[in-house]
Parts: C-alpha cells; structure tokens; sequence
C-alpha cells in the first residue's frame, strides 16, 4: 500500500511475549508504526515493547482492553490502523494480506477464525451466535464480529471511538458502527495460535457481558428488528389471553391490558431507539 501504517497493540502483563510480537511485526513491516498500549501492566511488558522498538503508550491504571484500543487509535499516525493481539495468537505474516485485502475498496478488514481457531468450544458456538444474529441484523454478511485481529482506514475508525467500550467488546462495535454507517468490510480467513499466557477473560464477568453485545448489536444498528419482534409477542399475547378471558368469562382482564400495554410501550421505545440511532451516525457535510 502507499498509506502509511501504524500497528497498534494492546497489552496488559504480556511480558513472556511482547517483544517476541513486536520483533515479528518489525519483521514483516519493518517501516511501519508500532504502538503498543500498555494497560496498567504490573510486569515488564512497558520496558520490553521499548526496547523492541515499539512507541509505548502508558495507563496509569487499567482501564480496559477496548481504552487501550481507544488510546492507540488516536495516538496513531498512519493513515491505516492494523489492531491486533500481545499474547501471540495472531500472526504478524498475514498483516500484508489483510492490507491487500483492505485495498480492493474496503474500510476495514478482518481476519476470521474458524471453529478451530477458538478458545473453547463454548466460546466457539457463542461466537457463532453471535456472528449469525449480526448478519441478521444488519443483512451483511459477518464472517466473524468479535475478531480482534483487523485492519482499518485510521479515519474512519477514529469516527466511532466515542461508541466503543472499554472492555472487551470493542471488535463488535466498531463492526456494527462501520456497517451503520455504509463502510464496507471485508474477511480473510487467518489462523490462530494458543496465547502465551493467562486470559483476562473472565468467563463469569465477562461472560454476562457478551450477553450484552446481542442487544447492543441491535440497538447500534437496527432497533426496530429486536423491538417489534418483542412488541409483537406481547401483542399476540394480550390479544390471546382476552379472546380466552372472553369467551370463558365475557370480560377484559387487567392481565390482557398489561400484555397489550406491554406491546405499545416496547414498539415505542423501539421507535425512540432508531431516531437515537439515526442521530449518532449522522455526520457534518
């Protein structure tokens, strides 16, 4: 490509590999950036990306996988962002085909793992979940929403930093954002080797908060698909239950006219929800 490049990686008490990652990217781009967030680390991850070459990036504390995206990206000056992981799994060599990738016309492209390519099987039917539930939303197909492996134009990434998390569900996001707003994504199939390390998943907090990301996928991109599907449950529902009532009793009960509010209410907040939704992605010019 003839953009200039900054590779961003974030870590957190990743010093059994940080130098090993960040030597391989020196390898395969050896005149690209590289900045490398260290978020709140106890070890020496700091001292040992520096001492690869890398810009390091300091949080005082940790403030999360999804800020230290954050901070990377707006410290950045390549015109293309490559985000990837400190732990070893992804691997620098494909970067190149990523980027070939990224200059066929898209604005972001991601690397896709397989089934395979997973942490554990639950995580891997999960992942599946969600990724069929994205395409749904957004009637795009999304080869893998929660990879945080990904090449992005820098500025348009930077348009949507005020929606990421902080945690861990920043690949999501940005995927919906770019989606919502008429940026092309493309996938490439990658491999992914074990990390070296301890996850900073964990599977119970973290867990409830990937339950989350089903509804902010929607609520990012299309409101009205996971409202009216709702709303007209609690219809039918009332509807049945007062055709039941009067046939048996004659009458309406309060239970009918709970289900039935129960529709109008969240039809309306589905509604509310996509003007919100409109209003965020609406840009100047």
């Amino acid at each position: 490509m003839s953009m200039t490049i900054s590779v961003v990686i974030p870590a957190k008490n990743e010093a059994a590999s940080i130098d090993r990652v960040a030597a391989a990217v020196r390898a395969v781009l050896p005149d690209a950036e590289l900045v490398v967030v260290d978020d709140g680390s106890t070890d020496a991850t700091a001292q040992l990306a520096a001492q690869a070459g890398a810009r390091v990036v300091r949080h005082p504390r940790s403030m999360g996988n999804g800020a230290a995206i954050k901070s990377g990206a707006r410290a950045a000056r390549g015109e293309v962002v490559v985000f990837m992981d400190a732990d070893g799994q992804h691997d620098p060599a494909d970067i190149p085909r990523l980027l070939a990738e990224l200059d066929c016309g898209f604005d972001m492209v991601v690397g896709a793992r397989s089934r395979a390519g997973q942490a554990s099987l639950g995580r891997a039917l999960a992942n599946g979940f969600y990724n069929r539930f994205a395409s749904w939303i957004s009637n795009y197909p999304i080869a893998d929403l929660t990879s945080g492996f990904r090449v992005a134009r820098a500025e348009k990434f930077r348009e949507f930093l005020s929606l990421l998390p902080n945690g861990f569900s920043y690949p999501s996001t940005s995927t919906m954002a770019f989606i919502r707003s008429g940026y092309p994504i493309g996938y490439l199939p990658i491999n992914v080797a074990k990390r070296d390390g301890k996850s900073h998943i964990n599977p119970v907090r973290d867990g409830l908060r990937f339950l989350l990301i089903i509804f902010k996928i929607a609520t990012l991109y299309s409101p009205l698909k996971l409202f009216v599907p709702v709303a007209a449950v609690f219809t039918a529902l009332g509807l049945g239950n007062y055709a039941y009532t009067f046939i048996q009793d004659g009458r309406f009960t309060n239970m009918s006219a709970l289900l039935l509010s129960a529709g109008v209410l969240t039809l309306m907040i589905g509604l509310v929800s996509e003007q919100i939704t409109a209003l965020t992605y609406k840009r100047e010019g």
